[in-house]
């Protein structure tokens, strides 16, 4: 193929695709909005679609990249895409539209529209599902944990209930903390489909979509499905490397599967100006901030981030699944919006998008503009160590709320940063008691920080990515236990919560985790009877006998998972 031919061809076709009448941004700014997105703007990439809302109009839309790398279709304004937990704002209108006929309450048990969902003894609302406080765990970590592989196996409603109705316990107490669950929009879907009685993709259709005249929206219930102008999702294995499909396998839809344009999203988005369906108290419903059981304000609405830009009040979400990445923000009182979609898992749509704003908006915010996300430059100067302060150092720290923990090696006559599975990164101190941490397999710069001992408190390590806000991992005693100590967490180990067997074994020196569809994890000893690991934090429970009994699973979006050894294995 002739390189020089193909980006001729590209360009002619993509300058073609993209004109549209309503665009009204002066040339000037149109051609820094597209600078933005140079990176993504080639035709042996994957990329993005961008629609700037203004005054109530498609002020510019415009595609960069391809939307199918196999057949060298470029993106354009029309290019369909899977926005992932851009979805949920959807599910939660159509809660809202269902609350205003009159067909059900928000303050409704969950529980009376799906009765089949266990009874944890407490009352669940629709909603604690909307506002992320239900304390229902994740379903994409309880399907992990029952052996589904996220975008390769397909994935269904069914299927997410059949994990959901064996679960014993919650996260928390409704209403007590804000943990980010799908769950709870996949459920909200179904409750959708029982009380209207028809599916949830036909109702969204017929009383969202149609009305706003959104032609090329739907929720994909169907895996299978032809939908033209579709983007395929992609990403690489690491820099340089070539892209590769990333594509999503679900028949389920609610907490995802909305595949749309960013033109359509014009419309919803005008929705919230002048509102079309629903009426202002469904507008004034969509933006009313959740609360917690102690009265205090969620930054979360129905489906939608409350929050702020460089002083400026906005309103938005994200998405991520697979290869694709999505955002959508509005500055309501700049009766200004934006929709970034893009099919490279690499993409970060929410930066682009406040670099847009950044020169739309210019002169009217409120802030100065945040420092550069890119790290500076790492010093390359070393500061020398003795032993005794590298040995200092070395240990084991935990971050108690996420039960989470880092480990610091003295190997060699150097510090190391353990990353599980025989993965150190090298510490590389440049100040007294800072660290850069060298070779970040993501890309990103990582420091430590360490803080000795002091009155009474344990030493602790601070440790921020690209000069954010630090966590704080504390000291502990750890331990390493001795081959005969490992024999002993040996065996296979069951839950009533999923289907498959956990077995552990030792594999050199170093108790191991097999598990369905998963590779082996190696685990890193921690507490006594704790370990650390790729699936999360493992806490072996002992009985009367200090047999070892069972073990806890702790690990993001669900906490205190239980299993039993099975008898034989003791």
């Amino acid at each position: 193929m002739n390189p020089v031919r193909t980006g001729t061809a590209f360009a002619a076709i993509l300058a073609t695709a993209i004109a549209l009448p309503s665009q009204n941004l002066p040339p000037e700014v149109t051609a820094k909005v597209d600078k933005v997105f140079a990176r993504w703007n080639k035709p042996d990439s994957p990329g993005c679609a961008l629609g700037i809302y203004k005054d109530g109009r498609l002020a510019y839309a415009h595609g960069y990249g391809m939307a199918n790398l196999n057949d060298d279709i470029p993106i354009t304004p029309q290019t369909v895409f899977h926005v992932a937990s851009m979805s949920k704002q959807f599910t939660a209108a159509s809660i809202l539209l269902l609350a205003d006929q009159g067909k059900l309450s928000l303050d409704d048990d969950v529980h009376k529209y799906i009765p089949e969902l266990p009874d944890f003894g407490q009352h669940i609302t629709l909603r604690h599902l909307m506002h992320h406080t239900s304390g229902l765990r994740d379903q994409w970590s309880l399907l992990g944990l029952a052996g589904w592989r996220y975008s390769q196996d397909l994935i269904t409603d069914d299927d997410v209930m059949s994990v959901l109705v064996h679960q014993k316990a919650l996260n928390f107490k409704p209403g007590e903390k804000y943990m980010y669950s799908n769950t709870g929009f996949t459920l909200l879907a179904i409750v959708v489909k029982r009380v209207s009685g028809m599916s949830f993709r036909e109702f969204t259709t017929k009383n969202i979509f149609e009305p706003l005249g959104m032609t090329h929206t739907h929720f994909r219930d169907d895996h299978e499905e032809v939908i033209k102008h579709d983007a395929l999702g992609y990403e690489q294995a690491g820099e340089g490397k070539p892209f590769r499909m990333s594509l999503t396998n679900f028949d389920t839809a609610g907490a995802t599967s909305l595949h749309t344009t960013v033109e359509d999203l014009q419309l919803w988005d005008e929705n919230f100006y002048h509102p079309r369906i629903g009426g202002p108290n469904f507008i004034q419903h969509m933006l009313e901030k959740g609360k917690l059981n102690s009265g205090k304000d969620q930054d979360y609405a129905s489906g939608l981030a409350i929050g702020t830009y460089r002083g400026l009040p906005t309103v938005g979400h994200g998405g991520a699944d697979a290869g694709y990445r999505s955002d959508i923000e509005r500055f309501p009182d700049q009766h200004f919006g934006a929709s970034v979609l893009c099919n490279a898992a690499e993409a970060e749509p929410g930066s682009l998008l406040h670099e847009v704003a950044d020169i739309i908006l210019a002169g009217q915010f409120k802030d100065p503009p945040a420092a550069p996300s890119t790290p500076k430059p790492v010093s390359t100067s070393v500061v020398a160590m003795t032993a005794d302060q590298m040995k200092a150092v070395a240990g084991t720290y935990w971050k108690q709320e996420d039960d989470d923990y880092q480990r610091i090696v003295l190997k060699d006559g150097a510090l190391l940063l353990d990353f599980g599975s025989d993965e150190y990164h090298p510490l590389k101190p440049f100040a007294e008691s800072h660290f850069h941490v060298g070779e970040v397999p993501w890309g990103e710069h990582m420091d430590l920080h360490f803080v000795p001992a002091s009155a009474g408190k344990p030493a602790h390590i601070d440790q921020s990515w690209d000069g954010g806000k630090p966590d704080t991992y504390e000291w502990v005693a750890t331990v390493e236990p001795t081959p005969d100590q490992l024999a002993e967490f040996t065996g296979s180990y069951t839950s009533e919560e999923i289907d498959p067997v956990y077995r552990f074994k030792v594999v050199g020196d170093k108790l191991t985790l097999m598990r369905l569809k998963n590779k082996p994890d190696s685990l890193r000893p921690t507490l006594p009877d704790v370990f650390i690991g790729q699936i999360g934090t493992i806490h072996f429970t002992r009985d009367a006998n200090h047999r070892i009994s069972g073990f806890v699973l702790n690990a993001g979006r669900f906490q205190g998972f239980q299993f039993s050894r099975n008898t034989e294995s003791r």
